[in-house]
């Protein structure tokens, strides 16, 4: 009420009498405050008030004068420390910007984001543009009523709401309305905005109800962190170093950076002139801090933060207030009313907690459960409705979850009396929710629950053992295997004490623990746990009860982990019989048991059994559950793995393709299951050649897996893996290694150094440093693992014997190729002990050890080899299955190793011919091949054939693959080949120039293969009489192979021998003889005095003797040269063939013409039989003869 006294040009007002208490929720709200004071307020302190008191109209007269435009001088100007919020001013001015019509903008949000300082800042920038401002405080009906009581007096018009009202809608001008702070649910707004189609409305509230009035409207949220950090330094009154915006970071971070909380900090700063210091502070006294307010401030907002959302709480009814408080103790992020729903729902167990122990949680969940028992749904949507009305809970729509503010959560928190109480009641809520979740989607359910239990965990909730159980599935699903142990652990204690070491319910947990353990990898302790638990199983409940046989079906999965692949499937051939017996052929679990047994035989390498027992599986499954039920999709993606092992990738492809397409019709894009589905695609992709589809599905199956799954889950780790396999079959290698690294550190901190799938990892990054031409860095990893995996899964398991071969590789790549035939040797022995000698794995490693001969020059043997694997490849896997195709391609290898170049040349059509049908013409493999059987031609003399078929694979892989991919390089490297083959040398010298270019940016300048472009590039030099360009790149190559492979690295020699090469051809006959002797003493002790590179050095050596005139010494030589290659190699070898040409020349160059003419013509019967008689080699011989 107000009075007046004698003074036209003032008035007294006098405070009203004090309000009811509040409701009775929480601690009791206050009373309202006593009749206020009498104040008198000048006219003049009136309009600087912006006129927010009404006046009597004796008052109003004074008034008439003051023009319109004078109120935004007196509107509230926003904070001097303003910053940010870039995005919202932009779309507030785009809103406005239209003139004409009536404009509505309403910005919501919590308290205390800023809402009203965006406000006030926009209506500064843009004054200029609206013909009057008018600010409301919208808090009460009173104060609204106020505002426009205001208007109306100011433009003299009346002295009512209505009047004020009447004149907004009546005058069509571009005017401003500000209603700041409406906040409060129960005023309707409606009432008070002008109806009219001209005018312009800015709201603030908390309320994003308010939204129903606005044409557009901001979410007003969290600070960017650039911004919060500028706030804070500003209003702390710090200078912007990079130090001190380290600090700030750090500390706006902790405030989840909103602004009032930033300011906050910012004010206590510049009183303490402690930056440093205040993160400590906080940390240990956040309450406290947020909840004083500043002396001094940059603005006129009276509330702090903590204050600001206790106002809001206080309009709360009890059971919204009470729902928060509770919600309080979930995380603050995906509460769902699932958790809620679930939980009401539960049943009570015999040795779980009883109604009585549960009481505080039944009396909760009580407010939203119906007489009937049934969820009330309507009355939880109440309830949250109304926390949300002041932003202290948001709902997501899409993932139809709620989140509060970190903030807003620890405060309210705070709050309670007894928050132990309240933690045993969500905590019990958690478990009672996680035990009722629908059994259709209990993965994608667990991730929803994950960050809940965490908390729960953390906060070191006392909850019923059944539910710390519960947590453990949680925990599992969400690939916490560490905790999921700890947890186990601790209620296997907790039974045995209550239960009993030999209660059911003991011993289910024991089974569980033992899951657990095989997650973390330790495979052997999971084995035995199982054991002690089925043999109390069978004293208890007899050796042919199902639970029984379920241990025993655990029991072959252990087998089977730690390679024990025959054990593993006579056990479970001893459950699928007990199952049909007891239960059914048709039963789910014994089709299940089916199904197990089929994984066996995969392991075994026999695949076509695995295929016929998955085939049945998936009749029997179609029939009993339907096509589209996810055991029939198990069953078929089990199928297309067979396909995949039988080398069927088209038909694995379908299927995993018919798989996708239900699996999202059923749980939708993003489902776990889904995922798996498309990575498994993407590895069908990646072994049909389609590298760059395999890639992008690989990515996008990382980037849904992050989002669902959490970036750190074992899933998501394996996923990175297969994305960093992509790289590294589209040549970039680089990339693939860091995405590695990346995944090894993670695997360390979620798996644990010595599991299996980090030691995995640990493989795979030494792939990638061989790869990148890293062969010690590969070795020394490979040594690291197999040391690790010898100590956890035994010297035997096929992953330590697959990382001996590994090993192998590294020793082969590093030029030791006695050590990886040793190392071939031993694993080859262990692999036919533990699967059999005609396993895929065996004959794969027969294959390498073929290899091992091959690289020591005992062609014939990896020959003989090669025969005999081809033959038990093509009885076990079919003759066209890819693993027979490869060991006809490495075959027809030893057969030009040995001189047989048309036997390797048919042997190669034949294997493209097969590539061709069963990958296609355009398959990584079929280029391959394409390229080795323009080797083929090369060796036969037909370069234009190998010239033109080279050009073919390089436009196919450069579309295929890309022009950088190490495939491609390496073919334009034998297209130079071919250039120079037919003389065209410049052309050969500028592929090259471009090879070593692509070569040095793609894999270093330091890369084997990039030195071995090199070298190729000094031949061009030689073969163009550059004869000294070719010696400085020679000697280059030679500095870094020793440095980099070491000087007795095979590699290393042969570039020694084509420096001394130069040598000669710069008529350096000395150095050259020198050079040549040195590289021969190296290969014989490296390779052995027999290999063909070592005869080959010997013949070189020969010819220098005779450019030294010491032709009596290149003969003896020659003849030994002739005599080993014959044993070694055989009478018409090119090799040789080539040293008794050489031979020849040495019989003519000490007179013995008739020797010389006789061997010659011998030489050329020879050549025209293996070359034939157009070949360059057999028309050179023929050209000699005749000049003789």
């Amino acid at each position: 009420m107000f009075s007046l006294d004698g003074d036209p040009r003032s008035l007294n007002i006098m405070g009203g009498q004090g309000g009811p208490g509040g409701p009775a929720h929480l601690q009791g709200g206050t009373g309202g405050a006593g009749e206020g004071p009498i104040v008198h307020i000048t006219t003049s302190q009136l309009i600087t008030q912006n006129l927010q008191a009404t006046v009597a109209m004796d008052q109003t007269l004074q008034l008439r004068n003051v023009r319109a435009s004078q109120i935004a001088t007196h509107c509230p100007t926003p904070s001097r420390i303003f910053c940010g919020r870039g995005d919202i001013l932009e779309k507030m001015h785009h809103c406005f910007s239209d003139t004409g019509i009536q404009h509505i903008y309403v910005l919501h949000g919590l308290g205390g984001a800023g809402k009203t300082q965006i406000a006030l800042k926009f209506i500064k920038e843009s004054s200029s543009r609206f013909s009057d401002i008018f600010f409301i405080d919208t808090s009460t009906i009173a104060t609204i009523e106020t505002g426009l009581k205001n208007i109306a007096v100011l433009k003299d018009c009346g002295d009512s709401p209505e009047d004020g009202l009447l004149w907004l809608t009546s005058k069509v001008e571009e005017w401003l309305l500000f209603f700041d702070n409406a906040d409060d649910p129960k005023i309707n707004l409606h009432d008070y905005i002008p109806q009219c189609n001209h005018g312009n409305i800015i709201i603030t509230s908390r309320n994003p109800g308010m939204c129903v009035y606005a044409e557009s409207d901001s979410l007003v949220s969290d600070m960017e962190e650039e911004d919060a950090v500028t706030l804070l330094l500003k209003s702390a009154l710090q200078k912007a170093t990079v130090h001190t915006e380290q600090i700030a970071a750090e500390i706006v971070k902790s405030l989840h950076h909103l602004p009032l909380a930033v300011v906050q900090a910012g004010a206590f700063i510049s009183k303490s002139r402690n930056l440093d210091g205040y993160l400590a502070l906080y940390t240990k006294n956040q309450a406290r801090m947020l909840s004083e307010k500043p002396a001094q401030s940059h603005d006129r907002y009276a509330w702090t933060v903590y204050t600001t959302w206790q106002m809001s709480c206080d309009r709360l009814t009890p059971l919204a207030a009470m729902f928060l408080q509770h919600c309080s103790f979930l995380h603050y992020n995906g509460i769902s009313e699932e958790i809620f729903s679930y939980a009401s729902k539960y049943n009570f167990y015999s040795n779980g907690p009883s109604k009585e122990e549960l009481q505080k949680p039944l009396e909760f969940l009580s407010h939203f459960v119906e007489p009937t028992g049934e969820w009330d749904a309507l009355r939880f949507l109440d309830a949250t409705n109304e926390v949300q009305s002041y932003s202290l809970i948001s709902f997501n729509a899409e993932k139809k979850v709620f989140s509060i503010h970190p903030l807003v959560h620890s405060w309210s928190r705070g709050t309670v009396q007894n928050p132990e109480g309240y933690m045993f009641t969500m905590g019990s809520i958690l478990g009672m929710a996680i035990s009722e979740r629908p059994q259709w989607d209990m993965q994608l359910t667990s991730l929803l629950l994950h960050p809940h239990v965490e908390l729960a965990i953390q906060m070191n909730t006392k909850v019923a053992w059944l539910f710390k159980s519960q947590y453990a599935i949680i925990f599992r699903e969400g690939g916490k295997y560490k905790q999921v142990e700890k947890l186990d652990e601790e209620v296997l204690e907790e039974q045995k004490r209550v239960l009993g070491e030999n209660h059911p319910d003991t011993l289910r947990t024991m089974v569980v623990l033992a899951s657990s353990y095989s997650n973390l990898g330790e495979h052997q302790k999971a084995k035995e746990l199982q054991g002690i638990v089925l043999e109390k199983w069978k004293q208890i409940l007899g050796e042919n009860h199902p639970d029984t046989f379920l241990i025993v079906g655990n029991l072959a999965l252990s087998y089977l982990h730690l390679g024990e692949y025959q054990e593993a499937k006579e056990l479970n051939v001893i459950v699928l019989e007990n199952r049909k017996q007891m239960l059914g052929e048709n039963h789910p679990d014994t089709l299940r048991t089916m199904g197990n047994l089929a994984i066996s035989h995969l392991h075994l390498g026999e695949y076509r059994k695995a295929k016929e027992l998955e085939v049945l599986v998936l009749e029997k499954r179609t029939q009993l559950v339907g096509e589209n039920h996810p055991d029939t999709l198990l069953t078929i993606g089990n199928l297309a793995r067979s396909h995949s092992a039988l080398g069927e990738y088209r038909k694995a492809k379908e299927l995993e393709v018919l798989v996708l397409e239900k699996r999202t019709q059923l749980v939708g894009e993003n489902h776990p299951d889904t995922l798996l589905t498309i990575g498994n695609l993407a590895r069908s992709h990646s072994a049909l050649g389609e590298y760059q589809e395999a890639k992008e599905l690989n990515a996008m199956v990382l980037g849904k897996q992050k989002q669902v799954l959490g970036e750190n889950h074992p899933g998501t780790l394996l996923s990175m893996g297969n994305l960093a396999n992509s790289y590294s079959d589209l040549g970039e290698h680089r990339k693939a290694k860091e995405l590695k690294v990346v995944v090894l550190e993670e695997q360390k901190q979620v798996l644990g150094e010595n599991h299996p799938h980090t030691l995995l990892t640990m493989g795979n990054l030494a792939s990638s440093y061989s790869d990148l031409g890293e062969h010690q860095k590969a070795k020394e990893l490979r040594v690291l693992v197999l040391e690790k995996q010898t100590q956890l899964l035994g010297k035997n398991h096929p992953d330590t014997l697959r990382t001996m071969g590994n090993l192998a590789i590294s020793y082969s790549d590093l030029g030791e190729h006695q050590k990886a035939k040793e190392l071939r040797v031993l694993v080859l022995e262990k692999w036919t002990q533990l699967l059999g000698e005609n396993h895929p794995h065996t004959l794969h490693t027969t294959g390498n050890l073929a290899n091992s001969y091959s690289d020591l020059g005992e062609h014939q043997k990896a020959k003989e080899l090669r025969v005999l694997v081809l033959e038990k490849q093509t009885q076990l896997l079919g003759e066209n299955h890819p693993h027979s195709l490869h060991t006809m391609g490495n075959l027809a290898i030893s057969y030009s190793d040995l001189g047989e170049h048309q036997k390797a040349k048919e042997l190669r059509v034949l294997v493209l011919e097969k590539q061709t049908q069963l990958l296609g013409e355009n398959h990584p493999h079929s280029l391959h091949t394409m390229g080795n059987l323009a080797i083929s031609y090369s060796d036969l003399g037909e370069h234009q054939k190998a010239k033109e078929l080279r050009v073919l694979v390089l436009e196919k892989q450069t579309q295929l693959l890309g022009k950088n991919h190490p495939d491609t390089l390496r073919t334009m490297g034998n297209l130079a080949i071919s250039y120079s083959d037919l003389g065209e040398h410049q052309k050969a010298k500028e592929l090259r120039v471009l090879v070593l270019e692509k070569r040095t940016q793609l894999l270093g300048e330091n890369h084997p293969h990039t030195l071995h472009t090199t070298g190729n590039l000094a031949n061009s030099y030689s073969d163009l009489g550059e004869h000294q360009k070719a010696k400085e790149l020679s000697v280059l190559v030679l500095e870094k192979q020793k440095q980099l492979l070491g000087e007795d690295h095979p590699n290393t020699l042969i570039t020694m021998g084509n420096l001394a090469s130069t040598y000669s051809d710069l008529g350096e006959h000395q150095k050259a003889n020198e050079l040549k002797g040195i590289v021969l003493e190296k290969q014989k002790q490296v390779l052995g005095e027999n290999h063909p590179h070592t005869l080959r050095t010997m013949g070189n050596l020969a010819i220098s003797y005779s450019n030294l005139g010491e032709h009596q010494k290149a003969k003896e030589l020659e003849v030994i040269v002739l005599e080993k290659q014959k044993q070694v190699l055989g009478e018409n070898h090119p090799d040789t063939l080539h040293t008794m040409g050489n031979l020849a020349i040495s019989y003519s160059d000490l007179g013995e013409h008739q020797k010389a003419k006789k061997f010659r013509a011998l030489v050329l019967e020879k050549r025209k039989q293996v070359l034939g008689d157009n070949h360059p080699d057999t028309l050179e011989i023929e050209e000699l003869l005749d000049s003789m």
